[in-house]
C-alpha cells in the first residue's frame, strides 16, 4: 500500500492533552471534509512530493516524490528518531484525514510499535468502520467534533456517535481518547451543549477540549475570551473534564 503525503518532522504536540510532548509528525494528504477554519488548507490535495525532515527540528528538508509506503515512512520516521533515543514521545498521524489511508496504516503501525513509539491519531471523527479497524495499534486517539456553526458545513452528529461508539467498543484502560471542538467567533452555544451531551452519553469520563480556531483564512474569526469561558460553562454542566487550550505550536513559532 502507499498513500501520499504531505510532511514529515520533529516538533512538539500544540494542542490537546499532550501539549508540549515532542513528537514525530507524519501528514497525510487528502481529506473528506472541507472546514471553514482549517489550519492545513495544503493537505487537502496531494502534492508530488512530501517534505522529509532530515535533522528533528531544524526544517531542513528535502522532497521524496509521493506516494510514499508503509516502509517508506518508516524509514523516515527511524531517521528523525535514531539521533535522540527517548526523545519523541510518539508519532502523530495527521492530516487531512488519516483514517482515508487505514490499509496503509495498518501495515505502518506496527512498523512504529518496533521503534518503541506510541501512536497518536488526530482524526475528524467521521469514519467510524476505518477507526475500528486500526484502533488496537493506537496509543491516544484524538478526535473532532465538528460544529455546523464553526465550520460552515452541515451536522456531522450522527457520525461524530457512531466514532464514539467504536471507541467505547474497543476498550482499552491504557489508551488515551480525547475529543476537541475549533470554536469560532460565530460559535453557536447551543452546538457547545449538543457535543457535550452526545459524548456524556457514551462516555463522561472522556476530556473535552476547547480550542480556539487559529484565523488562518479570511473570513474566520477567533472567538473572545469571555465567549470561550461560556463555552467551557456550558460543557461543564455534563463533563467534569473540559479544557481550553489554544494551539501551542502556532503561540510558540513551532512547525
Amino acid at each position: 500500500m502507499t498513500a501520499p503525503l504531505v510532511e514529515i518532522f520533529s516538533s512538539i504536540q500544540g494542542e490537546g492533552l499532550l501539549v508540549g510532548e515532542r513528537q514525530v509528525f507524519v501528514r497525510f494528504a487528502g481529506c473528506n471534509l472541507d472546514c471553514a477554519y482549517c489550519d492545513t488548507p495544503a493537505a487537502k490535495t496531494e502534492p508530488p512530493v512530501c517534505r522529509v525532515e532530515r535533522t528533528p527540528g531544524r526544517q531542513d528538508f528535502e522532497g521524496v516524490a509521493n506516494p510514499l509506503s508503509a516502509a517508506d515512512i518508516a524509514g523516515a520516521v527511524r531517521r528523525l528518531v535514531r539521533p535522540q533515543p527517548g526523545l519523541h514521545h510518539s508519532v502523530a498521524l495527521t492530516g487531512g484525514e488519516p483514517l482515508l489511508r487505514a490499509n496503509l496504516l495498518l501495515e505502518l503501525l506496527p512498523m512504529l510499535g518496533d521503534l518503541g513509539l506510541g501512536a497518536y491519531l488526530e482524526t475528524n471523527g467521521t469514519l467510524a468502520d476505518e477507526l475500528v479497524r486500526v484502533l488496537p495499534h493506537l496509543d491516544v486517539v484524538c478526535m473532532d467534533i465538528k460544529l455546523p456553526s464553526c465550520t460552515g458545513q452541515g451536522p456531522l452528529w450522527g457520525s461524530h456517535e457512531r466514532f464514539l461508539l467504536g471507541l467505547a467498543a474497543v476498550e482499552d484502560r491504557t489508551r488515551l481518547d480525547l475529543v476537541k471542538c475549533v470554536v469560532t467567533a460565530d460559535c453557536d452555544p447551543g452546538e457547545i451543549e449538543q457535543a457535550a451531551r452526545l459524548i456524556k452519553g457514551v462516555n463522561e469520563e472522556m476530556a473535552l477540549i476547547l480550542q480556539s480556531a487559529t484565523p488562518v483564512r479570511s473570513g474566520v474569526a477567533a472567538p473572545a475570551a469571555e465567549q470561550m469561558l461560556e463555552f467551557q460553562a456550558i460543557a461543564k454542566r455534563y463533563l467534569s473534564r473540559v479544557r481550553v487550550i489554544p494551539q501551542v505550536h502556532r503561540l510558540g513559532g513551532y512547525l
